[in-house]
C-alpha cells in the first residue's frame, strides 16, 4: 500500500480521496453549469485531464461536451492541443482576445499564482464575464508551506524538484510563480473590486507533494487535518458577476 491509501484507506475504491481538491473544486463548477453556457479556460493548458487515471475526476474536469462552447486561452502555442476544447486563442500580453460580456463561466485553475498583473488580470474578467456570469478559482495560498518553500528554490529548479515530487511532471509545464495576488484577504478585496459576489476559502486535500516520504507524508496529513484555514496550501474562490 501506498501512503495515500495507508492514511485515507476510502482511495481503495476509486483511486480518490474524500478530500480530493480536484473532485471538490470541479464538482462545484460542474454545478453552475447550463447547457446554454459559454465557458473560458483560462490557461488551459494542453488537456492534461486526458492523462488522469481517476475515472469520476477525469470526467469532472472535462467541460466540453456539458455546454455550447469551451473557448480556451494560454501563452503556450502548444495548449492549441487540448482536445476539450472547441476554440482556441493565444494569449499575447494583458488583454484577452474576446468580446465585451461574451462568456457565462470562467475557469481559471491553478494560474493566479502565475499572474504578474492581478489588477488587469481582473479588469480583464470583468470585461469579458457577462452579468450574473460565474468565476471559478484555484490557486495556491501564499502562506501555505508549499509556497513558502518554493520561494526559497530559484525557478530554475522548479521542474526538476516538480518532477521528483509529481510523478515525473513536464519541464514545459512549469512556470514562474508570482504569487502577487495569492492570500485568501487579497483575493476577497480584488472580487469585490471587481463587482464579485463571492466566497473565498482555504482548503488542502491529501499532501501528495510530500509522497516522496513516509514520514514528511505524516506530518502533511496532521498538517491537513489541524492547520488553520488562512495557511491551507490551495485557495478557492467562486464568485457571481453583478454588473
Amino acid at each position: 500500500m501506498n501512503n495515500k491509501e495507508i492514511f485515507y484507506p476510502e482511495s481503495l475504491f476509486g483511486g480518490f480521496t474524500d478530500i480530493d481538491g480536484t473532485i471538490a473544486f470541479f464538482n462545484r463548477v460542474n454545478s453552475l453549469l447550463e447547457p446554454s453556457f459559454t465557458v473560458l479556460d483560462v490557461g488551459c493548458g494542453r488537456g492534461a485531464s486526458d492523462k488522469d487515471q481517476v475515472p469520476l475526476r477525469r470526467n469532472l474536469r472535462i467541460l466540453r461536451g456539458k455546454v455550447t462552447r469551451v473557448i480556451g486561452i494560454d501563452i503556450d502555442p502548444d495548449a492549441q492541443k487540448n482536445p476539450f476544447l472547441d476554440e482556441f486563442h493565444l494569449l499575447q500580453g494583458d488583454a484577452w482576445p474576446l468580446e465585451n460580456d461574451s462568456v457565462d463561466l470562467i475557469v481559471c485553475d491553478n494560474v493566479l499564482e502565475h499572474v504578474a498583473n492581478p489588477e488587469r488580470f481582473f479588469l480583464e474578467i470583468r470585461r469579458v464575464l457577462k452579468n450574473a456570469g460565474f468565476l471559478c478559482i484555484r490557486t495556491a495560498n501564499r502562506w501555505s508551506y508549499i509556497a513558502i518553500a518554493a520561494t526559497f528554490i530559484p525557478d530554475r529548479y522548479h521542474s526538476k524538484v516538480l518532477s521528483a515530487v509529481q510523478n515525473g511532471r513536464k519541464q514545459q509545464d512549469v512556470f514562474p510563480t508570482m504569487y502577487k495576488c495569492n492570500s485568501i484577504q487579497k483575493i476577497r478585496n480584488i472580487m469585490r473590486k471587481n463587482g464579485l459576489d463571492s466566497v473565498v476559502y482555504g482548503y488542502e486535500a491529501e499532501p501528495s507533494y510530500l509522497a516522496f516520504s513516509a514520514i514528511a507524508y505524516f506530518f502533511g496529513v496532521i498538517h491537513q487535518k489541524f492547520a488553520p484555514a488562512f495557511i491551507k496550501p490551495a485557495i478557492f474562490a467562486f464568485g457571481k458577476m453583478k454588473k
